[in-house]
């Protein structure tokens, strides 16, 4: 079976060879339609070669007609406006923007108008009857209603700057960078001129299987821009790819900007949109069409507003459709967003989509002639063939395949003859432009700057120094706190790489550092996608106990800032080795030994019954893990990878066993831990996180062995902890958990007058966890145990009790000026321990659409 696909996978690859190159050659113009008096962009106008099929131009008043017979002559209509023919040069690439003047026969009409709206409203509304038809046939429009599919898939992602200004483009710093300034894009905005910086294409072929569902995508061909070692190459296209997703109509949520727009011909539609009957019209083949324009009842909402074409041949079938959504929309950065797909009828008299286009303008100003970035995603599909049986065959294996040896070197002459459209200049001049600009010393230096500034790590070749953030900062343990530190880069060895660092704190006068040495099993990167290394490492530092960070390091400046006691620390001496292995399925694994002695710090002491204070506690396990994300998404940054949210669950497996004996190790245990997370989109109700764990010890071991709960005693929001808990304050052996943090998306604030124009989103949560301690591990019942901790004669560790679990929730208000979350955050339950607080105001920063 196996040489069966590949056999097919070669054929469809060498196809270009045998086929290709005998293609027609083609005239292809394509250009910007405008009001001649508003200078506007024009929607929905007849752009035709004489006596041939043309197409309407999308929501930015763009078209690309093409042809590959004699016919040079170009027809452009609308109702309302003046029809024009232009002749054009046969079998060239040719932009022809156009301005339409109105028709003087209508000069003469009278408007009647009145500042009274017409109530609108479902009841009797033939545009909302309509649309219903269309919501009752959607599931038979679908692509997924027939048996099987087939169709060659070609994919464009392009980002470029907007409307840079001349001044600075053509300053004197930026001379030698003439080359990227003067190679603009006029036709893809109107009024704007747009500077291309990024372009990636991919080549396919998509197969589809109704019963039992399955689905194949083989690659046949990939390129992409390269910007060198300081950008995650693979984690942009991922991020791109992730923002400018797959348009379908037929489904009830579209995802844009990792946000889900409600379709305009989802199931409750109606309820949130108004539709009005503008025009009827008929297509080439004869079917009558109806205009039906749609907007928003609510500007604010994540809804679109446009035009749609709607069959009236009993399908109830989408055959064109162009929207864009209302500038006071609830997302940040966003100047315009706009979405056109175009359907083609099949030889089953129905209709399927052959092109989409997603593109997006943003910037720090909505202000449309402010400089930003400009976004485009174009997906087109030819030889779409329905309901021929296709050989199970095709369907084993990975549901995606690609030779990454072979898709990305395929040779110019490829894309020429594959690429379902042909590029424009300034797109075609992007890889090169790249290429250059990245072999620039003066640009490498200016992404080091960069790297220094926003990673926190500075380039030195061999060597990076840093993470900035972790230079200085100050507790109680510690005082004054400094730090400097650094690791090697791919340059002095792809297989061998060192960090380290060392660290002086000016009140317990005592050194730490930590020291790693990892070897790279697959001459890569162990910073780079898939991980396959082994490491030792050597540390001695302080730790919180509990304190458990994400995105962010623990002796971060800002993290220097705690409420409450903070005065229970540890000294760590860590020794470790471990293999780590990723697979490009997502799953991953690892091994490893761990020898750890820690030592208590500031007030905490580890005390037995009879009042014996120890000194040093000593662990030797070997530990593993395994962990699977589903089609997960990340950008690679310098010490975190950065998630790309998708809708699939991640599951991680942690377990550890301790061996007594085994180097000074002194106590026998075992533990197993299960996290599953996910984040789920409901549609008009936002979307929410939702995370359950649970754990379990086996053996007696004292309170620091036990699942320290992860506590918040600063001041910003974290969230896989507990925000209103003390470091330290719970221990269990065994616990189940589970957070549900909900973003609303303005579902409220969108309706209040006053606050929709802050574009403030609404938030909450709610945390609960069960937890306890065995007999065995409870220090009253056991003298040779630990006691728990007490400040000043009140015990401030406590075991959960299984009957009563500990809860805290919020509600919080984010989005403020674009990247800030407030949360006021209450304590549920315990509220009698000691040095607790009931409430508080955590903050959060994000940077987020």
């Amino acid at each position: 079976m196996k040489d069966k696909l590949g056999f097919r996978i070669i054929i469809i690859m060498m196809s270009f060879f045998f086929v290709q190159q005998i293609r027609a050659q083609e005239t292809v113009v394509k250009g910007i339609v405008i009001d001649s008096i508003t200078k506007k962009p024009l929607q929905g106008v007849s752009v035709y070669f004489l006596k041939g099929r043309g197409v309407l131009t999308d929501s930015l008043g763009r078209y690309m007609i093409i042809t590959n017979t004699t016919i040079n002559k170009v027809v452009v209509s609308s109702v309302g406006f003046r029809q024009v023919q232009f002749t054009v040069n046969r079998f060239k690439i040719q932009e022809l923007n156009i301005e339409l003047g109105p028709d003087p026969t209508l000069l003469t009409n009278v408007t009647v108008t009145t500042n009274k709206r017409a109530k609108y409203r479902n009841k009797d509304n033939p545009a909302v009857e309509l649309i219903r038809k269309v919501i009752e046939n959607r599931e038979n429009n679908k692509v997924a209603s027939y048996d099987y599919v087939e169709y060659e898939q070609y994919e464009k992602i392009q980002a470029a700057l907007s409307s840079a200004n001349d001044k600075v483009t053509n300053s004197r710093m930026l001379k030698k960078y003439n080359f990227l300034f003067e190679n603009r894009d006029s036709s893809k905005l109107s009024g704007k001129s747009l500077i291309p910086i990024y372009m990636e294409e991919r080549l396919s072929k998509q197969y589809l299987r109704k019963d039992p569902s399955a689905s194949k995508s083989i690659i046949l061909g990939e390129k992409k821009v390269n910007f060198g070692s300081y950008i995650d190459n693979d984690g942009l296209s991922s991020l791109l790819n992730r923002l400018y997703e797959n348009i379908d109509i037929y489904e009830n949520n579209i995802p844009i900007f990792t946000y889900q727009f409600l379709s305009p011909i989802a199931n409750a539609a109606p309820t949130f949109y108004m539709y009005y009957i503008r025009d009827t019209v008929v297509d080439d083949y004869g079917t009558k069409l109806v205009k039906l324009y749609f907007t928003p009842r609510n500007t604010n909402d994540l809804l679109f507003r446009g035009n749609m074409f709607i069959t009236l041949d009993g399908n109830y079938a989408v055959q064109k459709i162009n929207m864009f959504i209302s500038r006071n929309a609830n997302i940040n950065w966003i100047k315009e967003l706009h979405a056109d797909l175009d359907f083609e009828r099949g030889e089953d008299k129905k209709y399927h989509v052959v092109k989409s286009n997603l593109m997006a303008d943003m910037g720090l100003s909505k202000s449309s002639t402010s400089g930003g970035f400009f976004g485009e995603r174009t997906v087109s599909y030819k030889g779409f063939t329905t309901n021929k049986p296709l050989a199970d065959s095709i369907f084993q294996g990975p549901a995606i395949v690609r030779n990454d040896a072979v898709i990305s070197k395929m040779p110019d002459s490829f894309w020429q003859s594959r690429r379902h459209n042909p590029l424009s200049i300034p797109e075609s001049k992007v890889y090169s432009n790249i290429d250059s600009l990245e072999k620039m010393p003066s640009f490498r230096r200016a992404m080091a700057l960069f790297t220094l500034l926003f990673a926190g790590y500075g380039n030195l070749g061999p060597v990076e120094i840093g993470p900035v953030n972790t230079f200085y900062s100050f507790n109680p343990v510690e005082g004054f706190r400094l730090r400097v530190g650094g690791r090697t880069t791919p340059v002095l060895s792809k297989r061998l790489y060192f960090e380290t660092y060392g660290a002086y704190g000016f009140n317990d006068k005592q050194w730490k550092g930590f020291l790693s040495a990892t070897y790279s099993l697959n001459n890569k990167s162990i910073y780079t996608f898939p991980l396959n290394y082994i490491r030792i490492s050597a540390k001695s530092d302080t730790k919180i106990p509990g304190q458990d960070l994400e995105f962010v390091q623990e002796d971060n400046f800002l993290l220097s800032f705690k409420r409450g006691n903070n005065e229970r620390w540890l000294y760590n001496n860590i020794y470790q080795a471990e293999y780590v292995k990723e697979f490009k399925n997502r799953l991953s694994f690892s091994v490893g030994f761990k020898n750890w002695h820690q030592q208590p710090a500031g007030i905490l002491t580890y005390t037995k019954a009879n009042n014996d204070n120890i000194q040093n506690v000593i662990t030797t396990e070997i530990n593993g893990q395994i962990r699977y994300a589903p089609n997960e998404k990340f950008y690679q940054g310098k010490i975190y990878r950065i998630p790309i949210f998708t809708k699939y669950p991640i599951f991680t497996l942690s377990a550890a066993a301790g061996v007594k004996g085994l180097l000074g190790g002194q106590y026998n245990y075992q533990k197993l831990d299960l996290r599953i997370e996910k984040r789920n989109y409901m549609g008009r109700l936002g979307y929410a996180d939702a995370t359950l764990e649970g754990g379990y010890t086996f053996g007696q071991v004292p309170f620091p062995l036990l699942t320290v709960h992860r506590a918040n005693q600063t001041f910003a929001y974290q969230l896989n902890s507990y925000n209103m808990m003390n470091f330290l304050e719970f221990v269990s052996d065994r616990y189940a958990s589970f957070t549900w943090v909900h973003h609303f998306m303005g579902i409220v604030f969108n309706r209040i007058p006053l606050l929709k124009k802050l574009k403030f989103r609404e938030v909450a949560s709610f945390k609960i966890l069960y937890g306890g301690v065995r007999n065995e591990n409870n220090p009253s019942l056991n003298p040779n145990l630990f006691k728990y901790p007490t400040i000043n004669g009140a015990t401030t560790t406590f075991a959960l009790d299984p009957a009563k679990p500990y809860m805290e929730a919020s509600i919080g208000v984010e989005n403020i000026f674009n990247v800030l979350r407030v949360d006021f955050v209450k304590r549920l339950s315990y509220l009698d321990n000691p040095g607790i607080s009931p409430y508080g105001i955590r903050t959060r920063f994000r940077v987020d659409f």
